[in-house]
């Protein structure tokens, strides 16, 4: 497929021009869509040079725009001497292969920026696969247009050595069956991946409860993580600067640890191919205890944001998850009057700036009353020597009191009620026949 990674020590980067149709509606959305169209491009180290838009109620089923446009839009490639046509909806290929062909200039479309970008931030082994299958199943439909050899056939009547002597085989379809097999082989290794990471975080979530932090790429969902935990994790102005799940444990301030999962971002019109190529990478959010719904709130069109994240929740199976809003970035608000109108979102948000601190003392306390829902307060009677179950009621409950006597503990604790198998099986007696229960 076509690359346009660039280094940025490039000598010259593409020269691009932006293609938008807008449909009758929100104007703003479309601005906002067109905006972000221009911070994909720069991501993927292209220089935007002109843009042209065109208002009509779907894209001209052929080649996209119409052919007025079509003709205005080759003359400005010649004009800047364009290299590349970036479009801001996915194009059919065929669609694809005629505006190329008006315009003599190379053509792609959002989602194909969006797998280029991928593929620049893919470190893991795990991200690396992920952005090869979603690459294969996004160019398997294109073959026609991205191989010029697909007419010539192997082999023939006329001629030909041992094995290649016959009616011969279309190219195509040689192709063909090696993306397929390819896909085949990418979708076997990365279940292999999925299972193991499964079983990580399973083994993490009866030490720990969990928590993933989601939203929109850019939003400041990494800055977040470093401020609560000093991850140290990439916070450059980029989209998709974070494309690994990166997991660092967080001590709240009662005392008790959490699992806190950076993922990657969302973004409008993600296409359906790449949410399932990434499904092993939003595992973290599917298994989580709480999402951290992260939003920017200097964006001015977060509340579309909010919407958009909101639906890829449900795309990914996290739809049903509990999920608290956390509105970032309020150092960087020019109106403050607008928070009142985002908390209208959610009654519960959280206001945060991940820069300076400010909320962030708020967020956790409203974390710790979430791991308080569902606990019950008891007395543990335990042996001063017995360290694991020392162990498992610091780390999954909130020690509220000890005592010790003739070489027994007395420890007065908040734990989930779930685990009160877990203290019996390892030699603890819950003293309180009646623990008093908090929240639902």
């Amino acid at each position: 497929m076509v690359d346009l990674r660039r280094t940025e020590l490039s000598v010259r980067a593409e020269r691009a021009i932006l293609v938008q149709v807008r449909r009758a509606g929100d104007q703003e959305l479309a601005d906002a869509s067109l905006e972000e169209l221009r911070n994909l491009a720069r991501n993927a180290y292209a220089t935007v040079v002109g843009e042209i838009t065109q208002a009509r109620p779907r894209p001209d089923p052929v080649t996209y725009l119409g052919k007025g446009k079509v003709r205005q839009l080759a003359s400005l490639c010649g004009r800047h001497e364009a290299d590349i046509v970036i479009c801001d909806d996915d194009l059919k290929p065929a669609q694809v292969k005629k505006l190329e062909t008006a315009l003599g200039t190379k053509v792609v479309d959002r989602s194909e920026l969006i797998l280029d970008i991928f593929a620049q931030h893919a470190r893991t082994r795990q991200a690396k696969l992920q952005v090869e299958l979603a690459q294969l199943e996004y160019a398997f439909p294109r073959l026609r247009k991205m191989w010029t050899h697909l007419d010539r056939t192997a082999g023939g009547t006329l001629g030909g050595g041992i094995g290649v002597r016959g009616p011969g085989e279309k190219q195509l379809e040689m192709d063909r069956r090696l993306v397929q097999k390819k896909i085949s082989d990418l979708s076997k290794e990365l279940s292999k991946i999925e299972e193991h990471r499964r079983r990580m975080i399973k083994d993490r979530r009866e030490q720990f409860a969990t928590i993933a932090l989601v939203g929109y790429t850019n939003a400041g969902k990494s800055s977040l993580m470093n401020s609560l935990t000093e991850a140290g994790v990439s916070v450059r102005d980029r989209l998709f600067e974070t494309l690994d799940t990166r997991t660092r444990q967080w001590t709240l301030p009662d005392g008790r640890c959490v699992m806190l999962s950076d993922t990657v971002g969302f973004i409008r019109k993600l296409p359906h191919h790449l949410v399932a190529s990434f499904h092993a990478t939003l595992e973290e959010a599917r298994e989580a205890d709480l999402l951290l719904h992260v939003a920017d709130t200097s964006c001015p069109t977060v509340e579309t944001q909010i919407e958009a994240v909101r639906d890829v929740l449900k795309e990914t199976g996290c739809g049903g998850k509990p999920v608290l809003l956390v509105l970032n970035k309020t150092d960087a608000l020019n109106d403050p009057l607008l928070l009142p109108l985002l908390r209208r979102m959610a009654e519960d948000a959280v206001c945060v700036s991940a820069l300076t601190g400010e909320g962030l003392p708020e967020l956790a306390r409203r974390i710790e009353e979430f791991l308080d829902r569902g606990q019950v307060e008891l007395t543990v009677e335990v042996g001063v020597g017995n360290g694991r179950l020392f162990s498992l009621l610091y780390e999954k409950g909130k020690v509220l009191d000890r005592s010790y006597r003739d070489g027994m503990a007395q420890v007065r604790v908040r734990i989930p009620e779930s685990l009160m198998g877990a203290i019996e099986s390892l030699g603890g007696r819950p003293r309180c026949s009646e623990p008093v229960r908090y929240g639902p």
